[in-house]
């Protein structure tokens, strides 16, 4: 089973110190009152692997605010194929202000690019900021669904970050006026290329997590639907990949006028939503109950962790912040269940430890108070 056996934390939010050794391979508890150092840890774990964690924090957020010395995040990784791997990443020291940077290294070895991340730890997680997902904007459920793809195919986010690029870069010629038609057509044609790419793999994406959610129980969890809204989305469910690249390009280049004034592009993958809808009543997510919401969301993590498993092999790493306080007894235990059965190692936090009283023989449970760890099991 694929697991972190040891992590430990430099300098890192409200620790100076910290480890936690000889970690379970199944479930692991984190319990305390808020702001006792729980999610700190979590999201040291989300950042062994490649991102920016759950939190979504710039490098110098990170850093203990009395401390000096750059923060680091160290852990020793057991993938499933029984060897063992060093992970570490960290604050570069050698960063220059304002440009700050973060390192990675892997066996001890700095690598270039966080992505080596990838090829060992993949980790999947569910906070309470996430609850208004399905109320909140088209551009936070576009995050979502990128960063879901990013953890079943790493070279999503390279793709996201030169559309995104390409797209500043077009904006801002066509802002100031008097661009080169040559550099502003090739930034087109970047964006056409890896637009179409981009929606593409939402596209199959989506697809196959349907699909997983489909082969689960949806006793606890109800079944979602997913569908990409956009307008590539939509032309290449009609259309050959060539054909919408080529309409995208025309369309930009006739609206160059236009987005001049008002920025960005009228149109593409920047623009896409993912809409949920809650099968059996055939109910918009937005539309349903705080409780349904949170069943659905639930439900649509744990298919992902599927979807990771049965293609790599091994599940990711759940981290599930406070996952349980607001579910029924019945939801909780089949929570429980799933996780068990789905056997990766996950992180669950909460207030109250009778939240797990029904994993208790089952987990290993830890009380976090004033950033101290303690192991109570």
């Amino acid at each position: 089973m694929s697991a972190l056996k040891t992590i430990k934390l430099y300098n890192f939010r409200c620790y100076e110190q910290a480890s936690l050794k000889d970690l379970s391979s199944g479930l692991i508890v984190l319990s305390g009152v808020n702001g006792a150092g729980k999610t700190n840890i979590l999201e040291a774990v989300s950042l062994l692997s490649p991102g920016r964690g759950l939190r979504g924090a710039r490098v110098m957020e990170i850093q203990k605010n009395d401390s000096d010395v750059p923060w680091a995040v160290a852990g020793l990784f057991h993938s499933h194929y029984g060897d063992e791997v060093r992970l570490g990443t960290g604050l570069d020291p050698n960063s220059r202000q304002g440009a700050e940077k973060r390192t990675v290294r892997i066996n001890g070895n700095a690598v270039k690019s966080q992505a080596a991340l990838g090829e060992y730890l993949s980790c999947v997680w569910l906070t309470p900021q996430m609850d208004r997902l399905f109320m909140d904007s088209g551009r936070e459920r576009r995050k979502f669904l990128d960063r879901l793809i990013f953890a079943f195919d790493p070279g999503h986010s390279g793709r996201v970050s030169r559309y995104e690029n390409a797209l500043s870069q077009r904006s801002k010629l066509l802002r100031e006026g008097n661009a080169d038609g040559a550099w502003v057509s090739g930034l087109e044609q970047q964006m056409a290329e890896t637009g179409i790419a981009i929606a593409a793999a939402r596209l199959d994406f989506v697809s196959r997590l349907q699909a997983a959610c489909e082969a689960a129980d949806h006793t606890h969890f109800p079944l979602a639907r997913f569908r990409v809204k956009g307008v590539i989305e939509e032309l290449l469910a009609n259309a050959p990949a060539l054909e919408v690249e080529e309409a995208f390009k025309y369309q930009l280049t006739e609206s160059r006028a236009r987005d001049g004034i008002t920025g960005g592009a009228a149109s593409g993958p920047h623009k896409s939503d993912l809409s949920v809808t809650y099968a059996k009543k055939n109910m918009p997510a937005y539309q349903c109950s705080t409780g349904e919401q949170k069943a659905l969301l639930i439900g649509l993590i744990l298919a992902h962790a599927r979807l990771i498993k049965a293609e790599r092999g091994a599940p990711p790493i759940l981290l599930l912040d406070e996952v349980a306080a607001h579910l029924d007894e019945g939801r909780r235990g089949a929570l429980y269940g799933i996780l068990q059965n789905l056997n990766a190692q996950s992180w669950l936090t909460g207030t109250e430890s009778n939240l797990f009283t029904a994993i208790e023989g089952k987990a290993q449970f830890f009380d976090v108070k004033d950033s101290q760890i303690h192991n109570v099991t």
